[in-house]
């Protein structure tokens, strides 16, 4: 696997180094610019001085003007060991009176000042002085045009050496500061590259917390919420696998009954017993039906599934009402008599329409399976100060005549699985598991206790009313 590239250390160093590399080519193009003027400046004066000492030597023989440079005297003015120097001289009237003709008149006329500026001889770049020089200091005095032209190799070599002077200096400045920069980068952000091992050296199935103590502050919101999303992650892993154990766990038995009976019902001959057989698989097939849909609604209505609720408020005394008259047939089946006391007033609570009715189904299905014959089953909707909480609540309770529940029976009888020893009904202990569920996804809290009459029991699941919240 190849390993991907430090992109937030590359980041940083531009982000820090960048601006310095950009000023020092600013302050580059900035010291070349200062160090030419200057270099300018020093050697323009000399090529004024040069043009002063020429006009030296030209001589007036009344009207008539003439230069009497010597050879040797030339020499002397105009040796230099880095660079070449040309020079003209010109009356008043334009004649010539020495020097190098090839050298470009003034693109401008001369003024008394001298005039510097860039220009070309012979097809190399030159500085170019020119001015208009008395003769004498008397006054008077007729005015000359002298031009002086110097190449730039000393120039150049002056403008370097200044800007070496100040460039190298910050040069060594920057390096020094990337080696620095780059350093504290590097162990800054070792903290993250020892998060990033911690994460890829884990294995798949650990979902284990990630260590926040190394962590720098900038990083902790984002680790916390790794740390969460694994945590429900593990709790959705842990509904996951304990729903796949309860289903292999009670969906085995049921499976292999099945089976015996349909081998028992293919060897049979006798119609009558041909019949008998498929009645027992009828209900065998019916008992297994509801055992599935019961885990299906466990791992429906699991703590995590909050997301999936759809709350939306509904009257407490009606729904019970409505959810009670759909099990009359089934009371009257079991001669159970199935009845209803209702609360003077609607107790509107929020609740998931679809969660509760299974609830409600539960409660009652719950009773009348447990109920002896001719026993009695009451489903009582009543508002409640809600035990020890000040505020009003929504008070469902289901009353039967069955066995009373052992008081040390009466916390487990929520578990799943969880049947008291004894009972010869069918039943899965599912059914009040899931009630306890659905109950803790409204947030309501479920009660068991002895019925009023001493007979049975009552189950009471108190729900917040909408007023109250």
């Amino acid at each position: 696997m190849t390993r991907p590239e430090p992109r937030l250390q590359r980041k940083l160093l531009a982000w820090l180094l960048g601006p310095l590399v950009v000023l020092l080519v600013l302050d580059t193009a900035a010291a070349w610019w200062n160090s030419q003027r200057f270099s300018n400046l020093a050697y323009d004066r000399a090529l004024h001085e040069i043009g002063r000492e020429i006009v030296l030597h030209v001589k007036a023989d009344g009207p008539r003007l003439t230069l009497e440079l010597s050879e040797a005297a030339a020499k002397i003015l105009l040796l230099d060991p880095e660079d070449r120097l040309h020079y003209r001289v010109s009356a008043p009237d334009g004649r010539l009176l020495g020097g190098d003709a090839q050298l470009p008149p003034p693109r401008q006329a001369a003024p008394a000042k001298p005039r510097f500026y860039a220009d070309e001889v012979g097809g190399e770049p030159v500085r170019m002085m020119v001015a208009q020089l008395p003769l004498d200091a008397g006054a008077g005095a007729p005015l000359v045009q002298v031009q002086v032209a110097e190449t730039l190799n000393k120039r150049r070599r002056l403008a370097w050496e200044m800007v070496a002077n100040v460039v190298l200096p910050q040069l060594a400045l920057i390096v020094a500061a990337t080696a620095v920069v780059w350093f504290g980068v590097s162990r800054g952000l070792q903290p993250l590259q020892r998060l990033r091992h911690a994460v890829s050296d884990r294995s798949h199935l650990d979902l284990s917390p990630i260590a926040t103590h190394d962590v720098p502050g900038e990083v902790r919101p984002l680790v916390d919420e790794v740390n969460d999303l694994m945590a429900r992650l593990g709790r959705t892993f842990d509904f996951q696998n304990r729903f796949v154990a309860d289903a292999a766990h009670q969906l085995k038995t049921p499976v292999s009954g099945l089976k015996a009976q349909i081998e028992m019902a293919l060897r049979e001959t006798d119609p009558e017993r041909v019949r008998h057989s498929l009645a027992q698989l009828y209900i065998s097939a019916d008992r297994l039906s509801r055992l599935v849909r019961q885990l299906l609604s466990l791992a429906r209505n699991e703590p995590g599934a909050l997301a999936s609720m759809q709350l939306r408020p509904l009257d407490l005394n009606a729904f019970a009402l409505e959810v009670s008259m759909d099990w009359v047939p089934e009371a009257l089946k079991h001669r159970i008599d199935l009845g209803f006391e209702g609360a003077d007033a609607p107790l509107q609570i929020d609740a998931d329409h679809d969660r509760l009715r299974e609830l409600i189904n539960n409660l009652i299905d719950n009773a009348v399976r447990y109920s002896r014959s001719g026993g009695r089953v009451t489903v009582r909707v009543e508002r409640s100060a809600g035990g020890d909480s000040a505020a009003p609540q929504g008070r469902l309770a289901i009353s039967d005549d069955g066995p009373s529940i052992p008081v040390e029976e009466r916390a487990r009888i929520f578990e799943r699985f969880h049947r008291l020893l004894g009972t010869q009904q069918d039943g899965s202990g599912l059914g009040l598991a899931i009630v306890s569920e659905i109950a803790t996804l409204h947030g309501a809290r479920i009660t068991l206790e002895e019925d009023t009459d001493g007979i049975g029991n009552t189950f009471s699941v108190f729900f917040p009313l909408r007023s109250a919240a």
